[in-house]
């Protein structure tokens, strides 16, 4: 059972990191950019901060998936999957799948393509919208953590 405490720490430090730099774009760096507090040019500053954290967020998600799937399987836990007690990990997948999508798709192939254009012509708007997008994360992901580990300590509201 070694392997899976390993894979558990991995899995809980990958959350941490991933989801806590959601917090910190969030509530944080997200405001100060919008307000101009770091300078005049939002996108450059945006750009730099999410060119420093993008890799180091992809690979959380990687971890927290493969230790995920891993301990899934070696804990033979599928059935979890079928029963309501049990959402909190629906919802992990939904989240995770959620951020897999916007780290190795959105980001790369839609942000980077329509972005600087649109706040080059809207920069308020987009920022604004840009913002809303990580609260609505960020809430997905504080609930399910909070409904994670409450359920994997027991509790159910079912």
């Amino acid at each position: 059972m070694n392997d899976v405490i390993l894979a558990r720490a991995l899995h809980v430090l990958g959350v941490v990191i991933w989801i806590g730099g959601v917090a910190m774009a969030t509530m944080v760096v997200l405001p100060a950019v919008r307000r101009g507090e770091l300078g005049p040019d939002r996108m450059r500053i945006f750009q730099a901060i999410e060119h420093r954290f993008i890799w180091i967020a992809r690979t959380a998600v990687l971890v927290v998936g493969l230790s995920g799937l891993y301990m899934i399987a070696r804990l033979d836990i599928w059935d979890r999957f079928q029963a309501a007690t049990f959402w909190w990990m629906h919802a992990m997948v939904i989240v995770w799948t959620l951020f897999a999508f916007v780290l190795f798709i959105g980001e790369p192939f839609i942000l980077h393509r329509f972005f600087p254009r649109w706040v080059s012509e809207r920069p308020d708007t987009a920022f604004a919208v840009l913002h809303a997008v990580h609260w609505v994360l960020l809430g997905l992901s504080a609930i399910t953590v909070l409904g994670a580990v409450a359920g994997a300590h027991g509790w159910s509201p079912f």
